[in-house]
């Protein structure tokens, strides 16, 4: 009797340690590291990304994860909507899909809010740039992100070195301070050359995103959410260290002809052609432009620099556009749904589509590791400190914000009485979603 005792304590023992190495090799995880036990079958992936740009690295991730297969399929973009509607009505929509952050509103009703029992808050954002906490809801999270293109600075080298201007601006009152020497006009005082695409609203690329920028900067965050329920921040001081009307008086400065940092006017091309054209210093753009901007012109002696930043403020910040990988609410095999869109944001998948799509990717461990070409490193700094926020209808808010502009700039409106107009605008859009 006392040998099988002491036979049973051995086994227990052998037992326990083999447990502990597991566990500490990894191969059995803890709290909210995924798992693919009880994952099988096949999981659905929908995305309008090429399939050649992913499909290697979707195979290394299918072989590194056997009990489960993840089929992607690409949609064309100006029928994804529809396709996706119809599929899921019909009971054969995908497991999956890259959901863009401007999205999270129009398919909140077809997305898995994934429990903070099941992903504690705390991982989500230890494990991600804070862009991606776009997808965090009071009551789950959307969607894991997986990539962040921040809104950057390009700037044209030439001008500035024609101009003996060694470093591109920080800060905003060093763009201010560089109007006078870099705008240049003809005889008839027209402009042939502007610092800064600013101030109009319909020839300026993102001019919704780069006054978003500025709003956030001041510390109001645009749209809050609480228990499910959204408002406008927009018309409220509410968190905001500098009052919104003066910083939409600030924007739109550079297109009055009356003001001394006038720079811009609506006779311009798009500030993006403007850009590439060789007659704009200062273009802000997504780092996801590089690639046009340089094919739009190649000769052009232009590099890239963060996003200018309010002076003596306590934190930096830029917009961004982030996408995130999201679970179907109609999934019939959530369980593996859920495990693979874990691991696609936590793996190495996540690495090699961010390196595809080429934008920096949403984990902090990646951002750590800065390629080392021209714009790569400039682009990973500004993706660790962006921001982005949940926009309910892209179209309807650009319609807002086009009004709080050309109100201000047609005198239509005080640019108090425009941000309190765009603040009740915006309130009345969020009610659709109580």
């Amino acid at each position: 009797m006392k040998g099988n005792f002491q036979i049973i304590i051995l086994v227990v023992f052998i037992a326990l340690a083999i447990l502990g190495v597991l566990v500490f090799s990894g191969a059995i995880p803890l709290g909210n590291k995924s798992s693919s036990t009880g994952s099988l079958g096949t999981v659905v992936l929908w995305g309008t990304v090429k399939t050649e740009l992913i499909s290697s690295a979707l195979d290394d991730f299918n072989r590194a994860n056997p009990t489960f297969i993840v089929k992607y399929v690409q949609k064309d973009p100006e029928t994804f909507d529809q396709d996706l509607l119809e599929a899921m009505a019909s009971g054969v929509g995908p497991d999956m899909f890259f959901l863009p952050d401007n999205l999270v509103f129009d398919y909140a009703n077809k997305i898995y809010l994934i429990p903070y029992t099941s992903y504690s808050a705390s991982s989500f954002q230890t494990s991600f740039s804070s862009a991606g906490e776009v997808f965090m809801t009071s009551k789950g999270i959307a969607a894991f992100p997986i990539t962040i293109d921040p809104l950057m600075m390009y700037y044209n080298r030439s001008i500035l070195e024609a101009n003996s201007i060694v470093y591109p601006p920080v800060y905003w009152d060093d763009v201010v301070n560089l109007v006078s020497t870099l705008t240049k006009k003809d005889e008839l005082n027209k402009i042939t050359q502007s610092t800064v695409a600013m101030g109009q609203f319909s020839n300026v690329f993102h001019a919704k995103d780069i006054i978003s920028a500025l709003f956030m900067q001041a510390g109001n965050q645009i749209v809050a959410e609480k228990n499910g329920y959204f408002s406008s921040l927009l018309g409220e001081n509410s968190g905001s260290q500098i009052d919104l009307s003066s910083i939409l008086s600030f924007y739109t400065s550079f297109a009055d002809p009356l003001k001394n940092v006038y720079s811009w006017n609506r006779s311009f091309v798009n500030s993006q052609d403007a850009f590439t054209s060789g007659n704009v210093a200062f273009y802000f753009g997504y780092a996801s432009e590089l690639k046009t901007l340089i094919n739009k012109n190649p000769n052009l002696n232009f590099s890239v620099a963060s996003f200018p930043q309010i002076k003596n403020s306590s934190f930096k910040l830029t917009s961004s556009k982030v996408t995130g990988l999201t679970v179907s609410n109609f999934s019939k095999n959530l369980q593996t749904a859920l495990t693979a869109a874990s691991l696609l944001a936590t793996s190495d998948f996540s690495s090699k589509f961010a390196e595809a799509m080429q934008v920096p990717p949403a984990r902090r461990d990646l951002l750590a590791k800065k390629p080392t070409d021209s714009f790569s490193p400039t682009f990973f700094s500004s993706a660790l400190y962006a921001r982005s926020w949940l926009d309910p209808s892209s179209s309807d808010t650009d319609n807002i914000f086009r009004g709080m502009v050309e109100g201000t700039l047609s005198n239509s409106f005080s640019a108090q009485d425009a941000v309190k107009d765009a603040g009740a605008k915006l309130n009345l859009l969020l009610l659709k979603y109580r």
